[in-house]
């Protein structure tokens, strides 16, 4: 069975000793997180928290949409530097990463041959040849070092890493922590501001579809002090610690997909909603001629429903299963279970009523419905709605 049974799961905690972690990295701010009961999952080899012994699932949901909340990542960014640069991610990826200025984001999805999809995540181009690319959990390293042969590219790990500020107060952070706002500082920018004295990248994204941008730590910085200043700055605005449990919620709520689970080589963009950041018009990327024939219905969908959707639950139509839940939870702010499915194949639409087998071991009537599940403009994290729950 991939993953847990549903009733136990897996998590690292910190013991005393050492040995047999050598291939697992730690987060600059372990130390930080380590007093407050800190469980994590491996996620590219890097440790980051699930969840903490000091506050509950629900606790960091509402410090979230209310206040401010900051998670240590274990995204994993890779450097691409030199002529051909530019030339390979946009092999690599399916939309057309040329149009990217210098000093910002995109989103970056990368397939097989065959359609089927590997990785996503966030590149950030910091200039005309150099990128970095904050990936999901996944094999790309050594996809993209296989598919460079002949380019004049280096690919390298930067030995950086990423957290994310989130929610209504993240923005008044930055300002107290940077003396003000970085200029044209809009959705998916980039930008150098000055930290305590430390320059430091960040960007105008996250995984909540809240309020928010990220930081990345480098080597020559001072991550304590760092870590010190962004804490004074975030006192008055209830800046807190928090884990995956509480941001899977929210991610869930917000439409955005975790690779690996929701998606995989099995699924190509069009199957799984991700359709839009697919350029049909570039001359060539890898998986171009493929997804040009294959299947477009859509099979995967978001689903509500009264009780929790249990991860790998079965879903049932007319008694007979036709597909499988890939994450699920119980949204406080909506007051009834959320989750992701997929279908064996397509064939069911938005509306479509199924059963899902759930946390407590029942099956449910659930209703699909294509995420987000509320703000379908995503004005949220674009600052043009201020939605603070009471």
């Amino acid at each position: 069975m991939r993953g847990s049974d549903g009733k136990t799961r897996s998590v690292v905690t910190d013991l005393p000793g050492a040995g047999w972690d050598y291939s697992i990295t730690r987060h600059p701010y372990h130390e930080h997180e380590r007093p407050k009961g800190a469980h994590y999952c491996v996620y590219n080899r890097r440790l980051m928290a699930v969840c903490f012994d000091d506050h509950s699932t629900e606790e960091g949901y509402w410090r979230l949409r209310r206040q401010a909340t900051v998670l240590h990542t274990g995204e994993f960014p890779l450097e691409f530097r030199g002529p051909d640069a530019e030339r390979l991610l946009d092999k690599l990826f399916t939309k057309d990463i040329t149009k990217a200025k210098v000093m910002r984001c995109g989103y970056g999805l990368a397939c097989y041959h065959d359609g089927g999809l590997i990785v996503d995540g966030v590149f950030l181009r910091l200039a005309e040849d150099r990128f970095w690319y904050a990936q999901a959990d996944g094999d790309f390293y050594s996809w993209a070092r296989a598919h460079a042969v002949g380019m004049d590219v280096e690919i390298v790990d930067p030995n950086v890493f990423v957290s994310q500020i989130q929610g209504p107060n993240a923005l008044k952070i930055l300002e107290a922590a940077a003396g003000g706002l970085p200029e044209k500082f809009t959705y998916f920018a980039v930008a150098r501001v000055n930290f305590g004295g430390q320059e430091v990248v960040i960007s105008r994204t996250g995984y909540t579809n809240e309020l928010g941008f990220e930081f990345y730590i480098e080597p020559h910085h001072d991550a304590d002090a760092l870590w010190a200043h962004l804490q004074k700055a975030g006192e008055d605005h209830g800046l807190e610690i928090f884990g995956l449990d509480a941001m899977n919620i929210r991610r869930i709520e917000a439409g955005i997909q975790n690779a690996g689970s929701d998606f995989d080589m099995t699924t190509n963009p069009y199957e799984v909603g991700l359709g839009r950041f697919v350029d049909e018009d570039k001359v060539d990327f890898i998986g171009k001629a493929a997804l040009a024939t294959a299947p477009r219905g859509r099979r995967h969908w978001g689903v509500s429903c009264a009780g929790e959707p249990l991860i790998a639950g079965e879903v049932h139509v007319d008694g007979a299963k036709v597909g499988h839940v890939t994450a699920g939870a119980m949204s406080p702010y909506l007051k009834h279970g959320v989750g992701y499915l997929l279908l064996d194949q397509a064939g069911l639409g938005e509306g479509a009523a199924v059963m899902v087998r759930c946390k407590d071991g029942s099956m449910q009537t659930g209703e699909l419905l294509e995420p987000p599940f509320y703000d379908k403009a995503c004005e949220i994290p674009r600052g043009k709605l201020v939605d603070v729950p009471d």
